[in-house]
Order: C-alpha cells, then structure tokens, then sequence
C-alpha cells in the first residue's frame, strides 16, 4: 500500500459540530409555534453564539418573547450533506437546544446542549469545548473542494483506492470523495445494496487549501507506488467483457 501514514487524528465531536455550523446555509427551528425552515439567516460568533435574523411575522419572534426566560424553547437543527451526490448524503446531524432573546430586531440564542449525530451514533457536546472549539479550517471551501475533485479528477479518486484494502472494495460499483478535513479524506465505497467508507489520513494536518494540495500529492504519490488493487482489477475485467 506504499509508505504508510502516521498521522490518525480527526476532529473532535466539538470541532465537528462547529465545522457543521460554518458550512451550514439553512437550518430548522422548532418552537412553541411550530416548526420553521430559515436560510441565510443564522450568523456564528467565535464563541459559537448564534444570531437569528428573522422576519418580523415569524412565529418564532412571538414564541420567544411568550416563553419564559431561561427555559429551553427551541430546538435549531442542521444537516450536514455531501456536497458530491452519494447515498446516504447526510454525513451528520446537529441540534442545539436554547432559548432566543429578541434584541435589536434579532434573536440572540443562549445555547443549553448540543448534540451531534454522525454514522457512528449521538454525542452529547460539552458547552465549554463547544465555545473554545473552532471551526475546520477547510469547512467553508469544503464543498467546492470535494465537487472539483469528483468532476474533474476521477481518474485521481480511482488511483487512491490502491490505497484503502482489497477487502474494503470487495463488490465496489462507485467510489466518491464523501468528505475531507484539515486531518485527511474520506471516500464513500459503494456496493450493489450497500455502501461503507474509508479514511485516508494526511501524514500532518492541512491548515489551509495550499497545505491540502501538497497533502493530497503526498497520498497520490503514494497511490502510485500502490499496486492496483484486485477487486477494482475484477471490476474492470467485468466490466469490458
């Protein structure tokens, strides 16, 4: 499989959740009054505070002024999807549970717990890291990372499956880049009536897109000193008959 790689980490429940919201242009709110689909409208302060700008006949404005102060009355949700079309493109789910203040024509959220759902089940969030937690640093340029890859280097994508096991790719009809984050890269592998996923590890952390760049020649070149694995050769054998 070439020189193998050393560098295991990945982000942190905290660290995910706060990407999520960095990425995120929509999200739902379930109050008192019901439930409501807000885009562009939340905004994330350092800390991880949000902010809600939302119209004025909003259900949720008088459903934060009526409920009682300090209590839990809304639930905010945001969906983490695969900008690369995948089965399965919700990578994880994020609730924050709270109350909104109206201040200034906004809603101010005072978050009281925060829970992510990956692949790999529900994690309660400790409030502290989740304000002392940053966002990836690739979150935001994410999806226009991964789409390039997939549309215009599929011959690259193939050549990385020399690096994941000839067993993972056992009955593999499709290999997309699901995800990829400061730590390495995922690939979503799937099957006839199924599907797993495979994580590619940097040998060090990328910290901005010119850092990922030299990281992914690094796995390629890696790739390329790979024999190809013999699942994929069936395929291809299959394939052209």
């Amino acid at each position: 499989m070439g020189d193998s790689q050393t560098w295991t980490a990945a982000p942190s429940a905290a660290e995910h959740a706060r990407s999520v919201l960095a990425a995120s242009w929509s999200c739902a709110v379930t109050a008192e009054g019901g439930r409501e689909e807000f885009v562009g409208a939340h905004t994330v302060a350092e800390d991880g505070r949000l902010t809600l700008d939302v119209p004025e006949d909003s259900t949720l404005v008088a459903a934060a002024i009526c409920a009682p102060r300090g209590e839990p009355s809304a639930v905010l949700e945001f969906a983490d999807v695969a900008p690369v079309p995948v089965r399965s493109r919700i990578r994880a789910r994020l609730w924050i549970a709270g109350w909104f203040v109206p201040v200034d024509g906004r809603l101010q959220f005072t978050t009281t717990r925060v829970v992510l759902r990956r692949p790999s089940g529900a994690v309660v969030v400790d409030l502290d890291e989740f304000a002392a937690a940053a966002p990836d640093p690739l979150a935001t340029a994410e999806a226009r990372l991964l789409t390039h890859l997939a549309d215009c280097h599929p011959d690259a994508v193939e050549r990385l499956t020399r690096l994941v096991d000839a067993g993972s790719l056992h009955g593999a009809v499709r290999v997309q880049p699901l995800a990829v984050d400061r730590h390495g890269l995922t690939l979503r592998i799937e099957r006839a009536r199924a599907h797993g996923d495979v994580r590619l590890p940097f040998h060090a952390p990328a910290d901005d897109v010119a850092q990922l760049t030299e990281r992914m020649h690094v796995l390629l070149t890696q790739a390329s000193a790979a024999s190809c694995p013999r699942a994929l050769q069936r395929q291809r054998t299959d394939r052209d008959r």
